[in-house]
């Protein structure tokens, strides 16, 4: 069914599996009374299994804890960071910032994108590998067709400062041992062996420990949304308490420009 009759279907009647608010009474949140079956839920508990409609365990819910920590970078040179912080130097309110810091977070190449391509490569090698394939194949063909793998290599370093501590939280938890996980530091070490040269990235180690916990590939991206969001408000609120305006001031002498020479302008004649 499709066009008028689909939405003929629909009119007046708004039908939700997740949730209800009952004014005065209760709310439902994905079938569970909000404010006295989840009461006692942290907040990232509650978003996940808002996400995923599953419970996590205390040591699953650590490791996703730290996902989010680890990346809480208080540095307004970070290409989002510094919207939040310009949105506080030009004297926007606090919500517009963070709102529009975290909608360029969603960056393709260094952002949020970057996880999905990263379980999308990797759904894709192990089930080639599954069905016989080998790795070194996997790799070339995703460098043949997308000159480049997401979730290895990075922009500044080859290095990623976040795997150490994650890879070692992990282990202590016993949460290292999945199949995603394996195959992400296979290829890591495929490509240090290789002419590559590339190192896994937080967003590749992000996507593998997320995959072995059983988020599908929308459920992770709705996880990582507000990775960033805690080291947005310092930058803003340092911004805001600094003179407006001088948040990367840029002179006219400091831009590079090789276009038209000076010229001078004269008023238009009138008809």
């Amino acid at each position: 069914m499709r066009g008028a009759k689909l939405l003929d279907r629909h009119v007046g009647v708004l039908k939700s599996r997740m949730g209800k608010f009952y004014p005065g009474s209760h709310v439902v949140f994905r079938g569970r009374d909000l404010l006295s079956e989840l009461k006692d839920m942290d907040w990232l508990e509650l978003y996940v299994f808002g996400i995923t409609g599953r419970h996590f365990d205390p040591a699953q819910l650590k490791l996703l804890h730290a996902i989010w920590i680890y990346t809480s970078y208080p540095d307004v040179r970070l290409w989002n960071n510094r919207v939040a912080a310009l949105a506080g130097s030009t004297r926007s309110t606090g919500t517009l910032g963070l709102a529009a810091a975290l909608a360029v977070s969603e960056a393709e190449i260094y952002g949020g994108g970057i996880f999905v391509r990263s379980i999308d490569f990797f759904s894709r090698a192990l089930r080639q590998l599954e069905q016989g394939g080998d790795l070194e194949t996997c790799i070339r063909e995703e460098l043949a067709t997308h000159r480049g793998i997401g979730g290895y290599g990075r922009p500044l370093v080859n290095g990623d400062e976040r795997i150490g501590p994650l890879l070692d939280l992990a282990k202590a938890l016993g949460l290292d041992q999945g199949p995603y996980l394996k195959l992400a530091l296979a290829v890591e070490q495929m490509l240090l062996n290789g002419r590559w040269r590339m190192k896994m990235n937080y967003a590749a180690l992000v996507a593998a420990l997320g995959s072995d916990l059983g988020m599908s590939a929308r459920e992770l991206y709705l996880f990582i949304f507000p990775v960033f969001l805690a080291g947005m408000p310092p930058g803003y609120i340092e911004a805001s308490e600094r003179p407006a305006g001088t948040l990367y001031p840029t002179p006219c002498d400091g831009i590079v420009y090789d276009g038209s020479p000076r010229r001078t302008w004269h008023p238009a004649k009138p008809d």
